[in-house]
């Protein structure tokens, strides 16, 4: 195991300063873990450098030292990768978060790694402009961590993922070697589009520590509906007609089965929002530039809908307060570790798949433990499902003897299903045993050839996403 010898200490002193350094217990706990419930695990340092320049000097460093280094975000991920490694150091960017530049004219924001989502978001709104993601840890997680797990959200039915906002990186690799990539061209085929190997590797590949991120025109209006459907299909069919007479302008459309819905009441303490209980309930929104005219577009297309049994059910928000107390329902999630012994999944999967495999999924779970609970939501506009298990349902099995249980079904149903094990959160360590469930041989050689090839000594974030060959 690596350790801080004073030549490497003394390196990394002369590099971020003692505020910028912190060993033994002066680093704080946070920085042991992220918020997947892996173990905690103390890092040998933690470094907060302050510039591009100190990031590179404190990789060469490590890189010379051969010292592994954990990059850190904003702690939100579900899936370990933040965790730090036993002999490494992990390395935040908390300190690098200024918003640089945000042009309104070129729909650009130019951030540095460490600022906040939210703070992003609030400098594009000053600028009459959108950041097109946006999800429950927006004020907690980072630009480079929702960059490094290629984040997702409520808006990517309209936008994308956050691949699709980026426009230029600024990496360091292993080596200390600065990748500026920071050109703000949608149209650049010169070669390889190198800044597309480091969003989504989880720090695996690189240290991201500036972005130049795409924005959009703010909408200055937004209509909200919740609607009760009796399937996924019939969710799918209200989805196209919404996309059909508001073309672009469907800016979320989640579903919550009413397992869910039932939960988040209670949790909440709000009223049914509908009269009576429905297998299925679907929240969205649409976006544009005239109330009035968002709100009749929704009261057509639902009141059609309802007229021909696609739509059980379905309540218009009045105001803003209705529209976020909708919301709230939606946003539960964030209580379910208070409520539960979560065991959560974040499945991507075809369309017109995503409904039979939620029910299959619940099926083989009953079939395997009789009583068990799970709860369903997601996000129909990407094929994007979350099922969370409650350990505690599960026949008295501990936590982890449970986990592996339930991951071993759902994972074996997801591969069977040509899907995806993680839609937004990232493999981490968590996923890593079923990687193979999503990705061929010969995908993972590949990605395994991309790493040796970046990070040759694999100091970066080791034993994240896959072990080397």
């Amino acid at each position: 195991m690596p350790v801080l010898n004073p030549e490497f200490l003394a390196a990394l002193t002369d590099t971020v300063g003692p505020e910028g350094l912190s060993l033994g217990n002066a680093i704080p706990e946070r920085h042991h873990a992220d918020w997947s419930g892996t173990p905690p695990q103390a890092p040998l340092a933690l470094l907060r450098p302050a510039s591009t320049a100190q990031v590179s000097a404190v990789l060469r460093a490590c890189h010379a030292h051969r010292v592994p280094v954990v990059p850190q975000g904003g702690l939100t991920g579900l899936a370990g990768a933040a965790v730090p490694s036993a002999g490494a150091v992990a390395l935040s960017l908390d300190r690098m978060n200024a918003i640089e530049a945000v042009h309104a004219d070129a729909r650009t924001l130019t951030v540095q790694a460490g600022a906040t989502l939210q703070a992003a978001q609030e400098a594009a709104q000053e600028a009459g402009c959108l950041l097109g993601v946006d999800l429950g840890a927006r004020g907690s997680c980072q630009i480079g961590g929702t960059l490094s797990t290629n984040a997702g959200g409520n808006g990517v039915v309209q936008f994308g993922m956050m691949r699709e906002q980026t426009l230029g990186l600024e990496v360091v690799l292993a080596d200390g070697t600065v990748l500026d990539m920071m050109r703000p061209l949608v149209k650049n085929n010169t070669g390889y589009d190198l800044k597309q190997h480091f969003i989504g590797a989880e720090g695996t590949l690189g240290v991201i520590t500036r972005a130049l991120l795409r924005l959009h025109p703010a909408p200055r209006a937004r209509a909200t509906a919740l609607a009760a459907v009796a399937d996924c299909d019939s969710a799918l069919r209200l989805l196209r007609r919404l996309q059909t007479h508001c073309p672009g302008g469907v800016a979320a459309f989640e579903l919550m089965w009413q397992d869910f819905l039932d939960h988040a009441l209670r949790w909440t303490r709000t009223p049914a929002p509908l009269a009576q209980s429905h297998p299925l309930l679907v929240l969205t929104d649409l976006s544009g530039n005239d109330e009035p005219a968002l709100t009749e577009a929704l009261e057509a297309v639902l009141g059609q809908a309802l007229e021909e049994g696609l739509v059980r059910d379905a309540v218009i928000a009045q105001s803003r307060a209705q529209a976020a107390s909708l919301w709230r329902l939606r946003e539960v999630t964030a209580e379910f570790p208070t409520h539960l012994a979560p065991i959560n999944f974040d499945i991507s999967l075809p369309l017109d798949q995503l409904g039979r495999f939620a029910d299959r999924c619940v099926d083989a779970l009953s079939e395997r433990w009789p009583g068990q609970r799970s709860l369903r939501f997601g996000h129909l506009g990407d094929g994007n499902l979350h099922l969370s298990t409650d350990a505690r349902s599960l026949g008295g099995l501990n936590f982890d003897e449970a986990e592996h249980a339930v991951e071993a079904i759902v994972y074996a149903l997801v591969a069977q299903a040509g899907g995806s094990i993680s839609a937004e959160h990232g493999i981490g360590l968590h996923k890593k045993p079923f990687l193979h469930a999503s990705r061929n041989p010969a995908e993972l050689a590949v990605m395994r050839a991309i790493k040796q090839a970046l990070d040759p000594l694999h100091l970066l974030n080791p034993g994240k996403v896959f072990d080397p060959a």
